[in-house]
């Protein structure tokens, strides 16, 4: 498994995280088997914003006895008090939801409490009037929360928000269909998202991510937005290649669904290879216009024939300009920087989105001083 590090927490979480959005179909047993099979192989972060109350039972066999050393996120707004999901913003109704949901985990703490699911600022105003933020700032003071998280599909929310508190680590649906305006949940345009991804990458605030095939329709020709589909691989990958990710969570039912997740971390690089989308036939103008002259950090132009990592000079180039203080120093300690360019054109033959890495060499040269 490979962990990266919350800048804001320290806490070292595996890039592969447990989304729970599925594990529900499964029957205790195999619910049971399945979470345990995730933890064996190297996952350490669990979400629990699940789809029925009875998954928290399962969750409490599973870990309880390795509670230390995984991670949960708590929801204060997610409801089950009908044994589904339900969603409320008053402060009586999140107390009651969390101290179940504590008692059926077998833990007396929450790693991540999180801010649920605040898409509207009307959302974000009624949190706050009705006590739901007070009540997690509250058990933050006490130490039963340790960390402060937000679930939110709008960047503009998003902003908002992380203007107002100290978030921790932010829960957002990543996915080349949402980031390319196609999906039920492509809030904001791609500038805007954008802008999120890079806030939390200068700021510190780790993203994980919801939603990665898009409800599936990524992996389905059928159903994709781009009419082919991807695999899980890819789009794990492009998750995990976005400014300030630090775990994706898909679902899973059942242990062989894990160990088809675990195959992630022995994929070749041409299995998580993304690049394809660059070929894809937006559906209109406008996703044209989003998809293309973009540097998505794909790395499909490799190799450069003077060594230099086109993908991370630009993700480190765009995290500086910024503000990223870190990305600079990042950037001068590479063994090949954007100097060593010499124009040759091979990376802008192989970009699928159409960018002229050449040109952005040399302005990523000059803005570093080389």
């Amino acid at each position: 498994m490979e962990y990266r590090i919350n800048k804001r927490t320290g806490d070292k979480i595996s890039v592969l995280g447990f989304g729970t959005s599925y594990i529900a179909e499964a029957e205790a047993r195999e619910a049971v088997s399945t979470i345990q099979k995730a933890y064996k192989g190297g996952v350490n972060y669990f979400d629990l914003a699940t789809a029925e109350g009875k998954t928290f039972s399962y969750f409490g066999e599973a870990l309880s006895g390795v509670r230390k050393e995984v991670m949960y996120q708590v929801h204060f707004g997610a409801n089950y008090a009908t044994g589904t999901y339900g969603w409320s913003t008053d402060s009586d109704t999140i107390k009651r939801s969390v101290a179940w949901q504590l008692e059926q985990l077998k833990t007396d703490y929450i790693d991540y409490g999180f801010i649920h699911c605040i898409d509207e600022l009307s959302d974000w105003q009624a949190y706050q009037k009705n006590g739901a933020l007070d009540y997690l700032m509250e058990l933050k003071r006490q130490g039963i929360v340790r960390h402060i998280g937000l679930s939110s599909h709008t960047p503009e929310t998003i902003q908002r928000v992380l203007d107002e508190v100290p978030v921790d680590m932010l829960m957002f649906s990543v996915n080349p269909g949402y980031d390319y305006q196609k999906g039920e949940y492509a809030k904001g345009t791609v500038d805007e998202r954008m802008a999120v991804y890079r806030r939390c990458g200068v700021e510190g605030i780790g993203i994980s991510v919801m939603k990665p095939f898009s409800g599936g329709q990524l992996l389905d020709a059928a159903l994709s937005p781009f009419g082919q589909a991807l695999t899980q691989y890819q789009c794990i990958q492009y998750a995990l290649d976005r400014p300030g990710v630090l775990t994706v969570l898909p679902g899973a039912s059942s242990v062989g669904q894990v160990e088809q997740l675990l195959g992630f971390l022995e994929a070749s690089e041409e299995e998580k290879d993304y690049s394809v989308i660059g070929s894809f036939k937006p559906v209109d103008a406008i996703a044209k216009d989003v998809v293309m002259g973009r540097c998505v950090y794909c790395n499909h132009c490799k190799p450069c024939p003077k060594g230099i990592d086109i993908g991370l000079v630009n993700k480190y180039y765009d995290l500086a300009r910024n503000g990223d203080d870190m990305a600079a120093e990042h950037y001068h300690n590479l063994e090949v920087g954007a100097e060593a360019c010499v124009s040759c054109g091979h990376c802008n033959n192989r970009c699928p989105f159409g960018v002229d890495h050449i040109k952005r060499m040399k302005e990523i040269s000059a803005y570093f001083g080389e």
